[in-house]
């Protein structure tokens, strides 16, 4: 039984170190600069034109919701005539 044990340990930690890594390229430096420089443009949108979309897309959604909140509410308010 300690044996399996053993063995299976052996295994498990032989897959685990001998998986393939991917080397990534450190951006963080790239990313610094970009977001450290002074051009005017607010800090949740420097990251492009994905950013921008997804700020635009989020405002759309906040707006339209409130919007939506608001005419149930109107319509949540005047109840409705019983005949």
């Amino acid at each position: 039984m300690l044996q399996n044990l053993l063995a299976l340990r052996q295994i498990a930690k032989r897959t685990i170190s001998t998986a393939s890594r991917r080397q990534f390229e450190n951006k963080v430096p790239e990313k610094q600069k970009l977001f450290q420089e002074d051009n005017g443009i607010p800090v949740h949108l420097k990251g492009g034109i994905a950013d921008a979309l997804l700020y635009r897309a989020t405002m759309i959604l906040t707006v339209g919701g409130m919007a939506y909140a608001m005419y149930e509410l109107a319509v949540a308010s005047f109840p409705k005539k019983q005949d």
